[in-house]
């Protein structure tokens, strides 16, 4: 005799139920005579015959099947059952394992889910996903996913066979199905399987998973993130102390998968070094090992962070990683999430900071990932005039929707909070604020107010933050956006999007077009160096010659510089010097410090080998001692994003493409002379207006014959002689070395 229907039972079977704790596990029939009955209920596809174990007693209960053949159940007279265990033969096979459906104690709240229904759970992360948690005193792993339209989610992995029919979740009232599995232990790679109400099925790995397969393989892997014993506890500390806008901030930039491979030597500062081909034979470095050679690299050569392009887990290497499937797993090319946390703790052991590309714009439509998640169109828009970048193949994250916002809110907090990062820089925010994109009339949809601007991502964007920076003082969230969307880098209680640094990316455009032109011409493009200062303090920029400079046939920086080698040289010296001492924070690509000469290549490895030439060992001492004059000298950056910390002595020379100007540092009365000379013709006792009197220190010249330089200069410094200019009471009569920039210091008690 059954103690359930036969449309309940073929529900189960049919894997139709969305509460199977109604039928499966263990129910109370009644009390008779004092005495508790009990029914225990299971699905066992594939068994044979099974039985309930009660670990305090030695006898097992056998158990009888019902409407189905694999549909068991049996009754027991206890005055309690809990933690039973299920015994199963299937054929020769028998195993013993405790009944999921025999927990009943969700880690989500009430108001977890109320939170997260709002949009306004900061670490929905420690919920949702896959977590390794201790109910009625057994381990095993807890799940829980948003699939509100779907009809069943069940979790799937090698420990069931990857059968659908064996774990299915409970849906609670948000749309969220959960599912506790006692024994599984960390490692366990699972999906979830994902029907929509017509039956289709979708294999799905973890939107909040936290680590996952290495590619081309797509399941997710339980982990706890809590292992990891962290030693960056004073870096953390300082951090929270420090405002960023009067830091020098100088980052390198960089592809993991493509500085080095192994089979190549770490590059010396001289001797032999390997070659390695174009597509290396060798595997990638490993987070551990990036942390041992990069590291030290990086300091050595001054720079205060290390930009990551997008280390969250992406399909498909040609990406570069901005096609993200795993937003809370990094990837797993270079190693496992522990490994990660090793490198960020090294890197601030090290006193480098942090920072890592994200990408909330789109995602890919990869079959593992968001798209098309739970039959419906649940984290993009439905409508692809607002849903698709076809130039791209992606899909639109719906800002609109709350339960998206948090997904991606927290994700941006996740990376603070579990792996320590330092900062952030926001992907193509220009494609996320414009409706009209790279879209044509009639494929986009305009606003409530008839414009093109996306009110929601603009929401959103201020949203994250505004809760970046209340929960974590002192990192950095970077916009890349190349448009006029005003206030970008501007709190949100100002109306501005509550970054604090975005990308100059007219600068970039304009010095390469000047850079790229012979000096002859240069008298004519002007402009092009002193413009950014028209609107240099609109915002609190960063000046970046980034990897989107040196691919897609724009040839290398090296390539675009004119002349013969030497002017090539030079040409770099005087625009990476230019950027050093022009007002804004820095990011340079990797592989720039020593005059990389092709097209980067993300399948291969930086030209190492041009590190055996004397020129490219010298660019790159050059670049040691920028980033070590840049860092020593305040006036270089406490005072970036005002015009009180900036003033030009001489704009106008165009005819000899010379400008010079004052940096001033905000703390003091301290300040710096740059003078620039842009064409490769010298000048003698060329006259430059000085505030003070007294002698200015040369302290730095990039024409100096250690860095490849003609070595001309000014003895160490100048003093002052009088001047009777309208502007200037005072001039230091200078030598211009050809394609230079020189930086002079003013010593008033010399």
């Amino acid at each position: 005799m059954t103690t359930t229907t036969a449309e309940q039972i073929q529900k189960i079977t049919n894997n139709q139920h969305q509460n199977p704790f109604e039928i499966l596990g263990s129910h109370r029939l009644s009390d008779h005579n004092g005495k508790s009955s009990w029914v225990v209920r299971a699905y066992l596809p594939k068994a044979d015959a099974a039985w309930v174990i009660r670990p305090e007693e030695r006898d097992s209960y056998p158990m009888h099947s019902v409407h189905h053949p694999n549909f068991f159940e049996c009754e027991i007279e206890a005055p309690e059952l809990k933690n039973y265990q299920l015994k199963v033969k299937e054929g020769d096979r028998e195993r013993v394992f405790y009944d999921p459906y025999a927990f009943r104690s969700p880690k989500l709240t009430d108001f977890d889910r109320y939170l997260f229904a709002e949009g306004n759970h900061h670490r929905i992360y420690e919920k949702l996903g896959a977590h390794p948690v201790t109910l009625n005193g057994i381990e095993g792993v807890y799940f829980a996913v948003w699939a509100p339209n779907a009809r069943n989610v069940s979790i799937v992995g090698d420990f069931n066979e990857w059968d659908g029919r064996k774990d299915q979740m409970e849906r609670t009232e948000t749309g969220i199905w959960e599912l506790f599995i006692p024994q599984l232990p960390s490692g366990t790679l699972y999906k979830y399987e994902i029907k929509n109400p017509q039956g289709h099925i979708y294999l799905k790995s973890d939107p909040y998973g936290f680590g996952q397969e290495v590619r081309p393989d797509t399941a997710s892997k339980v982990v706890d993130l809590n292992q990891y014993q962290w030693q960056d506890e004073s870096w953390i500390q300082q951090r929270r102390q420090r405002d960023p806008h009067d830091q020098p901030i100088s980052v390198y930039e960089l592809h993991a998968g493509s500085w080095l491979h192994t089979g190549a030597e770490h590059p010396p500062d001289s001797g032999e070094v390997v070659r390695v081909s174009e597509k290396p034979e060798g595997r990638f470095l490993t987070y551990r090992e990036l942390a041992d050679k990069l590291i030290p690299y990086v300091k050595d050569l001054g720079y205060t962070h290390i930009e990551l392009l997008p280390v969250a887990e992406h399909p498909y290497d040609g990406s570069w990683g901005y096609q993200v499937a795993g937003y809370f797993a990094p990837t797993s090319r270079f190693g496992s999430p522990e490994d990660f946390m090793y490198f960020v703790d090294q890197c601030h052991a090290n006193d480098i900071g942090v920072i890592v590309d994200w990408v909330p714009g789109h995602f890919p439509k990869d079959s593992h990932g968001l798209a098309y998640f739970d039959g419906t169109h649940l984290y993009e828009h439905d409508d692809p005039r607002k849903g698709e970048h076809k130039e791209w193949g992606t899909y639109v994250f719906n800002y609109s929707r709350n339960e998206v916002r948090n997904f991606l809110v927290s994700n941006a907090l996740f990376w603070f909070d579990k792996y320590h990062i330092d900062g952030i820089r926001v992907d193509a925010v220009a494609s996320m604020l414009y409706l009209d994109y790279n879209r044509k009339d009639g494929e986009w949809v305009p606003n409530r107010y008839g414009g093109h601007e996306n009110l929601e991502a603009a929401d959103f964007l201020r949203q994250l933050n505004y809760l970046i920076f209340g929960y974590y003082p002192g990192i950095l969230s970077i916009a890349e956006e190349s448009t006029a969307w005003p206030l970008v880098s501007r709190p949100t209680y100002l109306g501005g999007l509550g970054f604090n640094f975005k990308w100059n990316m007219g600068w970039m455009h304009d010095m390469l077009d000047y850079f790229s032109e012979d000096p002859i011409h240069r008298r004519y493009h002007h402009n092009h160096v002193t413009f950014s200062l028209m609107y240099a303090f609109s915002e609190n920029f960063m000046l970046a010659l980034s990897h989107d400079e040196v691919v897609h046939g724009k040839g290398s920086l090296w390539d675009r510089m004119p002349g013969d080698d030497w002017q090539k040289f030079a040409n770099l010296r005087c625009l990476f010097s230019y950027m050093f001492t022009h007002p804004g924070k820095k990011t340079m690509f990797m592989g720039m410090e020593f005059g990389q000469h092709q097209e980067w290549n993300a399948w291969g490895d930086l030209q190492w080998d041009l590190l055996n030439q004397e020129s490219h060992q010298k660019l790159k001492r050059f670049f040691k001692d920028i980033n070590g004059i840049y860092r020593s000298q305040p006036a270089l950056y406490t005072q970036d994003f005002s015009d009180e910390g900036f003033e030009w002595i001489d704009c106008n020379d165009a005819d000899n493409s010379i400008v010079s100007f004052i940096r001033k540092d905000q703390y003091s009365d301290e300040f710096v002379v740059t003078v620039c000379n842009f064409t490769p013709v010298p000048h003698h006792d060329y006259w430059i207006g000085v505030p003070q009197a007294g002698f200015y220190e040369e302290i730095f010249n990039s024409d100096a014959e250690c860095y490849g330089g003609s070595n001309m200069g000014n003895a160490g410094g100048k003093a002052t002689v009088e001047w009777s200019n309208p502007k200037w009471s005072q001039a230091l009569p200078l030598c211009l070395p050809p394609l230079s920039v020189m930086v002079f210091k003013h010593k008033p008690d010399a």
